[in-house]
């Protein structure tokens, strides 16, 4: 679908939302892709405001648990905290199976390494070992 490089030090969280602005899926009978997914999943790490608004405002489902000093800032603040964030533990459960296919992904020395210096070159060899985890399924 979609993958974005960005420099080792930069946290993955910020990065949610230009990547869900990258996604296209065509359809099967032609027309304007998908953009949109039905349901977006993470660790505590992406609860944050800002990807909450935006996934609210482009009206994705999500399960993303809320850490316990959100939680307690929300409680402190009483009404005006607002209300609990949904939270699914079934479809929190399923988020394994991006971390297996990120370790899949690295069992290629040339990814887990990065010897690499330039980005697209990199980007190259990542799509490049995607697309044969993909092809072996």
């Amino acid at each position: 679908m979609v993958l974005l490089l960005t420099p080792g030090q930069w946290g993955d969280a910020p990065q949610l939302i230009e990547v869900l602005d990258r996604i296209r899926v065509p359809r099967p009978l032609g027309g304007r892709p998908r953009t949109r997914p039905d349901h977006v999943s993470g660790d505590k790490a992406y609860s944050s405001r800002r990807n909450r608004r935006y996934l609210r405002r482009r009206r994705i489902r999500h399960t993303i648990p809320e850490p316990k000093d959100q939680r307690a800032n929300r409680r402190r603040k009483g009404s005006a905290g607002g209300r609990p964030t949904g939270f699914q533990r079934d479809n929190y459960r399923r988020r394994n199976e991006v971390e297996r296919t990120i370790n899949r992904l690295k069992n290629s020395r040339a990814i887990a390494t990065r010897y690499d210096k330039r980005a697209y070159v990199f980007h190259g060899t990542v799509t490049a070992a995607a697309i044969r985890l993909w092809l072996r399924q």
